[in-house]
């Protein structure tokens, strides 16, 4: 199970509390963890809550497009922060929109009416800094984080900042006040909770994963219009879709196609980000039968995104290793929701090469087990039987564990606990 899961179900009741949800972009902005967010928020309300939501008024991949001020979705109310047109994409606007979110955030705590809690997420970075407000200002006022991903542990990774410099002693002391002002501080894996274990906070530690966007009832079959236009007549299909940018890999599945070079396999990538261009060229680069073959497909529209996802025998995802804990990849769960299994790169200590040992949902690839994953691909695609077993025990797995309803329901019952503590002994 997940650490920290289940909560005690006798909690039920969240009828008259209010919780304040802060993140950078909300519906109908389409960014994934926008939906996750306002997925969320709709759950909650559902349940009972009285939610009020305050996101940026400006879109995320665009900011010349502007929501209203005011909005009520799923029960939701929607309060949006107005803020200047500062470029997401650039570094130097990024910082401007991160304190201009969090000073706007933390300015509400003066006003009247605090709600019972306040759930914060990491976008934009160092969102978490209003928990120290918050606490100062409101101290009956619950404080949950839902960390998606961490900062500035992912700039240490990406080489941007220096783990020892100067901006990274102040980061470190001020994220340190950060989490130990939260009631409950919520990591997406178990590699991430042990990078916040480093701050060393007071605060109920508790893992809530992302969910799928897509959550098929059952087992997708096969789509095989989508398999024949991506990989043709090929035996074994390995598919990459998704984002890749400075936190994957690819080496490990080039070297994996040259241990499929004489078989009938295809890895097919359906990718886009800022190291896109680089695995390009480096496909580019290898001779002729040297490796099984490799192409690139468009990314797949929204409507077409599941028959994409159906068509493949099994799923790739990377995560450099120095990224192991700033970031659990969302890949992993779409597979599964979509009852594929999952062929991983990275680190053995990651959460996803964890979940796929301990529950047996794929494989993880490293320098000295290629050509053994290769043999043992080959033999999976061969075994029907298998298949089919396969695919409706990561299906089973994700609904159990990692399932939309399943998250949601843990942030209920943890916020539950933390506002009605003597009603959870």
């Amino acid at each position: 199970m997940l650490p920290g899961m289940p909560f005690n179900s006798s909690v039920s009741s969240s009828k008259n509390n209010r919780v304040f949800v802060f993140y950078h972009y909300l519906h109908p902005d389409d960014v994934v963890s926008a939906i996750h967010i306002d997925e969320l928020c709709c759950g909650l309300a559902a349940r009972g809550w009285q939610v009020t939501a305050f996101p940026a008024n400006r879109g995320c991949r665009d900011e010349s497009i502007t929501y209203g001020p005011r909005d009520i979705h799923q029960g939701v109310h929607i309060h949006r922060v107005w803020r200047p047109r500062f470029r997401q994409s650039s570094t130097p606007g990024r910082l401007l929109n991160a304190v201009w979110m969090i000073l706007s955030w933390s300015l509400l705590a003066f006003r009247p009416g605090a709600p019972e809690a306040i759930i914060v997420g990491t976008d934009p970075i160092l969102s978490v800094t209003i928990a120290i407000a918050w606490k100062l200002l409101r101290p009956k006022t619950r404080v949950l984080h839902w960390c998606f991903d961490l900062y500035p542990e992912a700039a240490y990774a990406d080489g941007v900042l220096s783990p020892s410099g100067p901006a990274a002693r102040l980061l470190s002391g001020l994220l340190r006040h950060a989490y130990r002002a939260c009631d409950a501080i919520i990591d997406i894996g178990y590699c991430m909770r042990e990078r916040l274990a480093h701050y060393r906070s007071p605060a109920k530690v508790v893992t809530i994963v992302p969910w799928a966007l897509e959550e098929p009832a059952s087992v997708l079959p096969m789509a095989s219009a989508d398999r024949v236009n991506t990989f043709g007549n090929a035996e074994l299909c390995l598919l990459y879709s998704g984002n890749f940018g400075r936190a994957h890999t690819f080496e490990s599945f080039l070297a994996l196609a040259r241990e499929l070079r004489d078989e009938n396999a295809l890895l097919a990538f359906s990718v886009r980000g800022n190291r896109e261009e680089e695995l390009r060229a480096s496909v580019r680069a290898i001779k002729s039968g040297s490796t099984c073959q490799i192409t690139f497909v468009p990314f797949a529209p929204p409507e077409g995104l599941l028959d994409r996802l159906a068509s493949a025998d099994v799923h790739l995802l990377s995560l450099a290793s120095d990224w192991t804990g700033t970031v659990v990849p969302s890949k992993f769960f779409g597979a599964l929701a979509a009852g594929r299994p999952i062929l991983y790169s990275g680190s053995p200590d990651s959460s996803v090469a964890r979940w796929i040992t301990e529950y047996k949902l794929g494989w993880v690839l490293d320098e000295t087990n290629r050509a053994e994953i290769a043999r043992d691909l080959l033999a999976y695609v061969r075994d029907k039987e298998r298949v089919e077993t396969m695919r409706a025990h990561c299906h089973s797995t994700y609904q159990t564990l990692f399932s939309r309803r399943q998250s949601i329901e843990r942030m209920h019952q943890l916020l539950l606990a933390l506002v009605q503590p003597d009603n959870s002994e």
